[in-house]
Formats: structure tokens, C-alpha cells, sequence
């Protein structure tokens, strides 16, 4: 009932406002970390998905905030940054009606966001906790495999990249991508210089995410 309920909301607003091309958005929060970072990321990610999976994303990403009621306007949503994280109460309880009414939360560590991430999901779900994903879980082995898990984009600290999720009432409702930096391998090649084959991996993996997103319900 409650993913019927989220996605007529979708239908709803791409009618009314005469669109009819779906928006890949990154999360605003609170607590001065730049949730802003990674400004090419979304549209190139639309892009690949829109080549290689059929998708029909608009490749202009959009900015929600995390208390708006515009949050429910997308499926998946993109979180990430290096800094500070606060969710008032108010905001968690937003992002948990969200998830629970059937979107979807990928948070990308783009390094120091770990230790603050992981306090604030506590408040949007405290009797839940981050958990591994296992190598043979869904989310790898989309259209791209992933034998090995989440792929290694960015050194950081040297540890091994790993995926963790959130997963609420038998569902995956949040992925969370540390150690890896995804979305700064989504970027423009002349930002971070990184090897086309570096970006690839970064891409397969996040239209990886992307489609079991949009395809876990099935």
C-alpha cells in the first residue's frame, strides 16, 4: 500500500507539472558538511544509466531538501559530502516516512562523513543498524557483476571499499557506499583525473544501484 501511495505521488506530480521524465536528486542537509560536493556526478550517472539501461532520467539533477515534502517526489535519492551532519528530529522523521512509503537513500561517503552519517541514520531508524552486505546480494549483480563487491574508486584511508544497508521490514531502504567514492568517479574526467577504467567501474556499480532501486518491488 505504501509504495502504491508513492509512487501515484510520483505519476501525480510528473503529470501536473508536465513532465514525464524521471530526476535523479541530491539530498540538502544540515550541520555544514557541503552536501553540495560532486556537481557532475547525478548527470553523468543519468546519462550511463540512460545508455546502457534503457532508463529515460532527465540528466538535469535536482537539490531537495531533507525536511521538504518535495523528498517524496523522488525514488532515489543521492546523499553525500566530507563533513558535519545534523538531522533535527522533524528531518529524521521526514527521511523515515520517505523511506517507508518506498524511496530509496544511496549515501556516498566522499571521506570524513562516516562518523557523522552513522549517528543521524540512528535517529531516522534506532532499532536498526547498518549491516554488510553480503558479495552474492542483488545490488552487485544487476546488469554489471560485482564479484568482489563494491569497487575500490578512491584510496581514503587504503581500506577495502564496502557496501552496508539499512534494510526495514525485509526491504533495502538504504545503501550506503564507504570507502569507495562512487560519486567522485561519476564526475567529469577533468576533475579528479582518475583512469576511464576507474569511472566505468564507479558507473556500472551506480546504474547497479540505480536499477535495483527502481526494480526491487518486482
Amino acid at each position: 500500500m505504501r509504495k502504491s501511495i508513492f509512487l501515484l505521488l510520483i505519476i501525480i506530480s510528473a503529470s501536473v507539472q508536465g513532465q514525464v521524465r524521471l530526476k535523479l536528486a541530491k539530498l540538502k542537509y544540515d550541520g555544514g558538511g557541503d552536501w553540495y560536493a560532486n556537481k557532475t556526478a547525478l548527470p553523468n550517472l543519468a546519462k550511463f544509466c540512460n545508455q546502457q539501461l534503457n532508463t529515460n532520467f532527465d540528466e538535469d539533477d535536482e537539490e531537495v531538501d531533507i525536511s521538504s515534502p518535495e523528498l517524496f517526489l523522488y525514488p532515489y535519492i543521492y546523499m553525500t559530502g566530507h563533513g558535519n551532519v545534523v538531522f533535527s528530529p522533524s528531518q529524521a522523521e521526514n527521511l523515515r516516512t520517505y523511506l517507508e512509503a518506498g524511496g530509496f537513500l544511496h549515501i556516498d561517503d566522499n571521506y570524513g562523513l562516516d562518523q557523522f552519517i552513522r549517528l543521524e541514520m540512528k535517529k531516522v531508524f534506532p532499532e536498526l543498524e547498518f549491516i554488510e552486505l553480503p558479495y552474492d546480494h542483488p545490488i552487485y549483480h544487476q546488469k554489471f557483476d560485482f564479484e568482489g563487491g563494491m569497487p575500490k574508486i578512491h584510496e581514503h584511508d587504503g581500506k577495502p571499499a564496502q557496501g552496508f544497508g539499512i534494510i526495514y521490514e525485509g526491504r533495502l531502504v538504504c545503501f550506503y557506499s564507504y570507502e569507495s567514492d562512487l560519486g567522485n568517479g561519476w564526475e567529469d574526467p577533468s576533475i579528479h583525473n582518475d583512469p576511464e577504467s576507474k569511472r566505468l567501474e564507479a558507473l556500472k556499480m551506480g546504474a547497479n544501484i540505480i536499477s535495483y532501486a527502481f526494480t526491487q518491488y518486482q
